[in-house]
């Protein structure tokens, strides 16, 4: 199994044990592979889901520019769902997890297709 297929296997758990959520796989990899190689960066793989910068970044990078979603405070609230969703004081947010749930948050699952 690849690094990646290891990770996906992981995110998948998460999103089931943390979230609640039974994942779409072929979703889940697609998310997985748009966050390019920042998902084997210890730093970059995770979301702070406390610190306002790092919010900033997932609705500027990922948001805005990949779901193509207008700025507003929907998006704010759509992260805070997410972030609730996943668990405030789990410090280890994967990001791929996190941009999953958003992207169904804000249906937007057609992006990747």
């Amino acid at each position: 199994m690849s690094a990646r297929e290891e990770l996906i296997v992981k995110y998948a758990a998460d999103l089931k044990d943390k979230c609640g959520v039974t994942p779409d796989m072929d979703l889940l990899t697609k998310v997985t592979i748009g966050c390019g190689p920042s998902i084997y960066n210890k730093d970059s793989s995770t979301v702070a889901g406390s610190q306002q910068s790092e919010l900033d970044t997932v609705k500027n990078n990922f948001l805005i520019k990949k779901l193509g979603l207008t700025d507003g405070p929907e998006l704010d609230a759509g992260i805070d769902a997410v972030i609730e969703k996943y668990g405030r004081s789990n410090s280890n947010k994967h990001r791929a997890v996190v941009y999953y749930l958003l992207a169904l948050h804000f249906k937007k699952e057609s992006i990747y297709n």
